[in-house]
């Protein structure tokens, strides 16, 4: 019987030990923690957004880093296999807006402890508090971990499922990364990403705790577009989040270095800026002997009226009758085109997801396996991997991590 160690026991290391245990092989599941699935509990808010019901097709548009090396563990344990999974370990399932799917229950609990159900019915063995400091290997070949503790633990095939650097309290170090290196593999630079974005505009402060829904966000770099979407953005004490904001930050976050980098808000973009100044005048008409911050009620949240003013430089006591078309054009400009200076990321400890990780040019896509060292396998963050929010993510921890447990299992 085969004899198999994964080292990490969240998403992507549970679902590697399952599969490995399906296949047959002894598996040890080795958490330095003191239960399993710590990150996986706070993920969706507690909620543990476990996948996305898209097409495929759908799934694959949403990965931005290495999606075509993802191609055979995506096909390999699709979204609609991890949802069938998740029904079977007793963890029923609904789908939300954007295909998002949760558990009923809405309890990232849930899908844990049913994860933990079926790593003892397939007889994995799982050890807590377990460290691993090294890797053993000889010949270019795995045969074994080292403990904190100095206990040696031999085995045929490793798989690191370590995570990445994002929520450092709940283990995630970037241990893997070590691991990975020591046996001669690249490991790229690595981001906060799905994170909030900190702008240099001091108004963020009075705006902390808006939400603004239906509106448009751009990222530009110069003149090159970087992200556009449509959808919901949170402003913070010193910046801005939200859905929007941290699938933005999926493709702003290693370019910051780069030059500087504008978001652009788009508060109306349902109306062309010609329908925009339509309904500001008829606004303005039923306004008319009132003071210009007396007239955007209907336009804007009552805590963004004094911002947007602030923006457009016309004096807040101006009698609505005496606004210019130059200003009510320089109004429209500002609603269609609010802009926010990016200063940084939010760090590691706010970031949902790594940005970066172990090359994937060094790690074979049809089995997870390294093409550097017999025996070891990556699944999960750990590897050069992102998407953006939705579920992608956790779909590619379960995909990489049921590829490598079954890969590691069977491979000769």
């Amino acid at each position: 019987m085969k004899s198999i160690i994964v080292i990490g026991g969240g998403a992507a290391g549970m679902m590697a030990a399952i599969a490995a245990a399906e296949q047959g092989a002894a598996v040890l599941l080795l958490e330095k923690n003191e239960k399993l699935g710590k990150k996986l509990y706070i993920t969706g808010k507690g909620r543990c957004n476990v996948t996305n019901a898209c097409e495929l097709e759908d799934l694959f548009k949403n990965i931005v880093t290495n999606r075509r090396f993802l191609y055979s563990a995506l096909y390999s344990f699709t979204n609609e296999n991890a949802m069938e999974f998740f029904e079977n370990c007793g963890v029923p399932l609904k789908i939300e807006r954007g295909n998002r799917v949760f558990p009923v229950s809405d309890k990232s609990s849930d899908v844990i402890n049913g994860m933990a159900k079926r790593l003892k019915d397939v007889g994995v063995t799982v050890r807590f508090g377990a460290e691993v400091n090294k890797l053993c290997t000889e010949n270019g070949k795995v045969t074994g971990v080292v403990l904190r503790s100095g206990e040696e633990i031999a085995c045929d095939a490793c798989i690191v499922a370590t995570g990445g650097l994002s929520y450092t309290s709940t283990g995630s170090t970037g241990d893997g990364y070590t691991f990975a290196k020591l046996c001669g593999h690249t490991v790229t630079d690595c981001y906060p990403s799905l994170v909030a974005l900190k702008i240099t505009e001091p108004f963020a402060k009075e705006l902390e705790g808006l939400s603004l829904k239906k509106v448009r966000l751009r990222a530009v770099q110069g003149k090159k577009e970087l992200y556009n979407d449509f959808g919901e953005l949170l402003f913070t004490a010193d910046g801005v989040s939200g859905p929007l904001v941290l699938s933005a930050s999926t493709v702003v976050t290693d370019k910051l270095e780069n030059g500087e980098i504008k978001l652009l808000l788009d508060l109306k973009p349902a109306l062309s800026k010609e329908e925009l100044d339509s309904r500001i005048l008829r606004d303005f008409e039923e306004a008319k002997n009132k003071q210009f911050r007396n007239a955007l009620d209907k336009l804007l949240p009552q805590r963004l009226i004094r911002v947007i003013i602030g923006l457009c430089g016309i004096p807040e006591d101006k009698q609505v009758n005496s606004v210019t078309k130059q200003e009510r054009n320089v109004l429209v400009d500002v609603l269609k085109g609010m802009e926010l200076h990016i200063k940084k990321t939010g760090g590691f400890n706010e970031a949902v997801i790594t940005k970066g990780g172990v090359s994937v040019k060094e790690v074979n896509p049809s089995t997870m396996e390294s093409k550097l060292t017999e025996g070891l396998y990556f699944a999960g963050e750990v590897l050069d991997v992102d998407a953006l929010t939705g579920g992608y993510n956790l779909q590619i921890a379960w995909s990489t991590g049921y590829l490598a447990g079954s890969s590691a299992a069977t491979n000769e």
